[in-house]
């Protein structure tokens, strides 16, 4: 793989920004209001039933989790639907492969675009539950750089898949299969101390459950207690990213 030059990659970024800042309130919905939802129907709904866990109150619990699904969900959708739409459909890739710009460094703005909206609607909802008084430690600004590279990482297995997807239908079994189990078991509303083995296992190979943990940790204060965390994500993310330009440079190129 020949290195993306990185100024050039930043143009295509820029594009993408210049486009969403046209288009925001329309993805505002979907990024935002959803997780709110989801707080307010579970931290207080189903938070009147379950009282603590782990000591802690229940809407307190799910908040840094919310965080991390959000964050997940704002660079899927991005480099899903998103990158397939202007691949396939808008021909936006025809357009800027005849500039200078060449497969890999527009790879590389994709990847840098899907991490960039996974900081911002994370941070998003960061300020929110902030405000509402659910994060016991300012130190949980330090999960806003974890927030990107674990973004490249949502970034890198979505672009896998637009390579190899067949049609956007398909997108149906990415979400289906692999996003919503992720979303559901990776401790946001559970601990999953108290599932089989094989469940927690599974679900440490997977970024969510990590950025999760690493989420709730800073927003506790004991950032010391996510190392692992996130050396996991910074070795993922390096193992995964020769993948997504190899497969999509056959994709975009065939």
């Amino acid at each position: 793989m020949i290195a993306p030059n990185l100024k050039r990659a930043f143009r295509v970024w820029q594009r993408n920004f210049t486009v969403y800042t046209k288009l925001y309130l329309s993805g505002l919905a979907l990024n935002f209001v959803e997780p709110i939802l989801y707080l307010a129907a579970l931290g207080l709904g189903l938070g009147a039933f379950v009282k603590e866990i782990n000591g802690v109150p229940y809407i307190n619990f799910i908040a840094p989790g919310i965080i991390a699904s959000s964050s997940m969900f704002a660079a899927i959708y991005e480099c899903t639907y998103g990158t397939y739409v202007r691949m396939t459909f808008q021909k936006t890739f025809d357009a800027i492969l005849a500039t200078p710009i060449n497969v890999d460094d527009l790879i590389a703005g994709e990847l840098m675009w899907g991490a960039t909206k996974s900081v911002l609607y994370g941070t998003i909802i960061m300020i929110v539950i902030s405000a509402f008084g659910l994060v016991d430690s300012p130190f949980v600004v330090v999960a806003m750089p974890l927030l990107f590279i674990s973004g490249l990482i949502f970034a890198e297995i979505s672009l896998i898949f637009v390579a190899i997807v067949p049609g956007i239908d398909s997108f149906n079994y990415f979400y289906t299969l692999l996003m919503t189990p992720m979303f559901l078991f990776s401790g946001i509303f559970f601990p999953l101390d108290n599932l089989p083995p094989i469940v927690k296992q599974i679900a440490f190979f997977t970024p969510l459950y990590h950025l999760v943990n690493i989420c709730r940790s800073v927003a506790s204060g004991k950032i010391v207690a996510s190392v692992k965390d996130i050396v996991w994500i910074m070795v993922v993310v390096i193992l995964l990213t020769p993948y997504p330009f190899r497969l999509m440079r056959k994709r975009i190129l065939k």
